[in-house]
């Protein structure tokens, strides 16, 4: 047997032992373990994988499911909703998530409702003795003119792989801040994809935080209507012989739309990190304004960044720009700190903690805030000393 027949076999075995599912819901897990199967586990010959290599996650025999904390049972109203944005035509991990959905965790904001407090959902995971894995699947549907805020937290304990997709269908007019906080374990494999369909003038931002696991994959995905703003931030830490990837796309599909993107990385030891960020403009949508920027902080010489930017315009009124840039610590404000009388390790924590930080002021959820500050403070320090 070969390797990829031996891998989709272990695959096969544990999707035939599923629970029965309503009929309508058992057809969609049988298209897209299909699907999956016609494609297999990326390779780094694929294009938009060319830099994250998961063999580390297909080879493995994941026992089992990780989920300590089960989400909320399936609803029939997110029916019209489920899958409709988190196509598995071209990605293996969303098929696989899909041929293996159960419960869902699904928000529903009525139209015109502001929700003060945010919405926070957690995902525990745990792993035994052998590597066990969770394909978490989250539904979010905000009403026109609705607001809220909605905190993701990946967290977790051992070896596993969370495999987690998230729908977000934001109405006209409304506005929504959405937070995914990724604190896997070492040992652990993360691949999430968030897919979020915007409405006519709606507002929103999505701030993807990375600072665990050993193999992580975000993607981010977003299609914006006429008059819509959208607003991606990002963070990405990486230490030791991690690797973290983030993969953005944003759409501007109709006209007078809006886009800014700012994702930040501070590598370190031996790891890597990769940012990929596509702007597509529609042939409709004039008068779009986006800009992209990726800022990364090499602290070490064996840590290794590759960073993307794309831009694809086929409108012709337009103003889009794009950046990125690899540097170091500032000699000149490590020289400023230490005449100072502050040691080196203290400079060296002070700077990269200011380069994080002009992420982390755009949370808008204090405890969050509160709960990032700290986490990172004390990165840091552990680092310094």
């Amino acid at each position: 047997m070969t390797a990829v027949a031996e891998q989709i076999g272990n695959w096969l075995e544990s999707f035939t032992r599923q629970q029965p599912a309503a009929p309508w819901l058992q057809q969609l897990r049988e298209a897209a373990f299909q699907r999956f199967v016609e494609l297999g586990f990326p390779t780094t010959h694929d294009e938009e994988w060319r830099f994250t290599n998961v063999a580390p996650i297909a080879r493995t025999n994941f026992v089992g499911h990780a989920l300590a904390c089960p989400p909320n049972s399936l609803p029939p109203e997110a029916q019209q909703h489920l899958a409709k944005h988190a196509a598995f035509d071209h990605h293996a991990f969303v098929a696989l998530n899909t041929a293996f959905l159960q419960d869902v965790t699904y928000i529903h904001i009525p139209r015109g409702q502001v929700v003060e407090q945010p919405i926070q959902i957690v995902y525990e995971a745990a792993g035994g003795a052998e590597p066990a894995v969770a394909h978490p699947r989250t539904l979010i549907v905000v009403g026109a003119d609705a607001q809220c805020s909605i905190v993701e937290t990946y967290s977790g304990a051992g070896s596993y792989f969370t495999n987690a997709v998230t729908e977000i269908v934001a109405g006209s007019g409304s506005v929504v801040d959405h937070y995914k906080v990724q604190l896997e374990s070492p040992a652990a494999f993360h691949v999430g994809a968030m897919f979020a369909s915007l409405g006519r003038s709606a507002n929103f931002t999505a701030s993807s935080i990375s600072l665990g696991g050993a193999l992580v994959r975000n993607e981010v995905s977003v299609v914006l209507s006429e008059g819509t703003e959208a607003t991606l931030n990002g963070l990405y830490l990486v230490n030791g012989s991690q690797h973290v990837d983030n993969h953005t796309s944003i759409d501007h599909a109709k006209p007078h739309g809006t886009s800014h993107e700012l994702y930040k990385g501070i590598l370190d030891g031996k790891a890597s990190a990769v940012f990929n960020g596509r702007i597509i403009v529609r042939k409709d949508a004039q008068k779009t304004d986006s800009k992209q920027t990726n800022k990364n902080l090499v602290l070490s010489d064996e840590a290794v960044i590759d960073t993307k930017p794309e831009l694809q315009i086929f409108a012709d009124d337009v103003r889009c720009t794009h950046g990125a840039t690899i540097g170091q610590l500032d000699a000149e404000s490590m020289f400023y700190l230490q005449s100072r009388g502050i040691g080196k390790q203290d400079a060296r924590s002070l700077l990269t903690y200011a380069f994080a930080q002009d992420i982390i002021d755009r949370v808008k959820v204090p405890s969050l805030k509160d709960s990032l500050e700290r986490i990172l403070f004390e990165k840091f320090h552990e680092r310094a000393h």
